[in-house]
């Protein structure tokens, strides 16, 4: 099949695949859209909301939608690395036998990913860039596709581990939940409060999201496009002559090129499930705030005077 023909299916699935996932989630389009484009494109996400915003039941039913098997570790405080990818045991002949923890998964949901300390989280982060383990100095390789969607609570801070800003980078999109609107949690309500148990069918399989991910790495792109997306990064530090004022002003770091990288991936995947074959301007800009909004570090001045990176943003764009 030629990429174009592929193209053209892509579309048709996709919608298909909306309808699946909507059979159990009401309402966040946008929000399933940028998961998706993050699996597409071979990225991981990053999902900020409050409790109770089905970020659980989300990821499931995308998981099942898509074929994909799917773990999910809840992080604690006392959670060591080995819980989350495996320890060797001796077995009965006395030979030490390598137990797989929950990271060997297509999809891990990685809960509260700032309640556990830097070196369980490092240890996952080690995961989703190299695409495998290190354990007593063997090597495993992870399960293709592999895909890591982390939450963090944006409320509760006391007993946190933040995640340093190099961590950060490794997520393609910093996704907001916001609080459903009031016909949807209506629609919320009466669906979870019934007897009714909807059936999510798998539309796709693993090895269709691996094709999936290569055909969008081959779709080709103007120089235009990575011209205007190496600006729009470059205008978000501080210390570049290209940036405006209100960056010089309200920002202390800028993002760095992993930034403009996954812009054009994403902007690939955003045109190939619109029907388009090449990715134009237009497309940067719809995936830009959530590939951005984690990589800018604002200073004391914007929190006093209550500018949000989105904010900051859209004045870029």
């Amino acid at each position: 099949m030629s990429d174009v023909a592929a193209i053209d299916q892509l579309v048709v699935r996709h919608q298909e695949l909306k309808k699946e996932i909507a059979k159990v989630i009401v309402g966040q389009e946008k929000v399933i859209d940028q998961i998706l484009i993050s699996i597409f494109s071979g990225g991981h996400s990053l999902l900020v909301g409050v409790p109770g915003l089905a970020k659980t039941l989300m990821v499931n039913t995308i998981a099942a939608a898509l074929g994909l098997d799917f773990k999910r570790i809840q992080f604690t405080p006392d959670l060591m690395p080995s819980d989350i990818l495996g320890s060797e045991i001796l077995d009965q002949d006395r030979k030490f036998k390598f137990l797989k923890g929950p990271v060997f998964a297509n999809i891990i949901l990685a809960d509260e990913i700032n309640r556990t300390p830097p070196k369980t989280q490092a240890a996952l982060l080690e995961a989703m860039q190299e695409r495998s383990v290190t354990v007593a100095g063997q090597r495993y390789e992870l399960s293709n596709p592999y895909f890591v969607l982390a939450t963090q609570n944006p409320i509760e801070q006391e007993g946190t581990y933040p995640l340093p800003e190099a961590q950060l980078d490794r997520f393609m999109f910093a996704i907001n939940l916001e609080y459903p609107s009031y016909e949807e949690e209506v629609a919320v309500v009466k669906a979870t409060t019934s007897d009714h148990k909807p059936q999510v069918n798998a539309l796709f399989n693993a090895q269709q999201i691996i094709d999936l991910q290569q055909l969008v790495r081959r779709i080709p792109v103007a120089d235009n496009v990575v011209e205007y997306a190496v600006r729009l990064v470059g205008k978000t530090r501080p210390a570049s002559d290209q940036a405006p004022d209100v960056i010089k002003q309200y920002i202390d770091w800028g993002a760095g090129p992993r930034a403009s990288q996954n812009l054009i991936l994403a902007a690939k995947t955003h045109a190939a499930i619109h029907g388009k074959y090449s990715p134009d301007i237009e497309d940067v800009k719809a995936v830009s705030t959530g590939i951005l909004r984690h990589r800018i570090i604002k200073n004391y001045k914007a929190e006093a005077e209550g500018f949000t990176e989105d904010s900051l943003i859209s004045q870029i764009l």
